[in-house]
């Protein structure tokens, strides 16, 4: 690697952090020859955050998943897909969102009255990979 390939690669990586990612570092000699380990230090960091973050807070195992699945989606969640995710019904579905709205851990991302899909409230931190 030239000193120019460095300077830019440690650039990029200011660049992620200021923005708000996490960066975790691999060499290729330790993801061609420690895969495993590898896979558990990105495990490590996922739990640390999900774990750490929602267990923080009053929250119940419903409302972490849902939670989990907007993180993991990255965008706007429907009533319909926390439904057919928990395997849950639709009155319960409801209650849930509406909790986690008047806790701001969700926001309504569309609809005024009847809400058609929710977005991480700004207090809930995201990983981003």
């Amino acid at each position: 690697m030239s000193r120019w390939q460095f300077s830019d690669n440690l650039e990029r990586q200011n660049q992620l952090v200021i923005d708000g990612w996490t960066v975790i570092r691999f060499s290729f000699d330790q993801v061609k020859e420690k895969p495993r380990r590898c896979q558990q230090i990105v495990q490590q960091v996922i739990g640390q955050w999900l774990g750490d973050e929602l267990d923080q807070t009053s929250l119940s195992i419903v409302e972490k998943e849902v939670l989990r699945l907007a993180v993991r989606k990255g965008e706007a969640i429907s009533p319909k897909e926390v439904e057919k995710y928990l395997k849950l019904s639709d009155k319960t579905v409801k209650k849930v969102l509406s909790q986690l709205v008047d806790k701001k851990m969700l926001i309504p991302s569309s609809g005024v009255k009847r809400v058609r899909s929710y977005r991480l409230g700004d207090q809930v931190k995201r990983p981003i990979w």
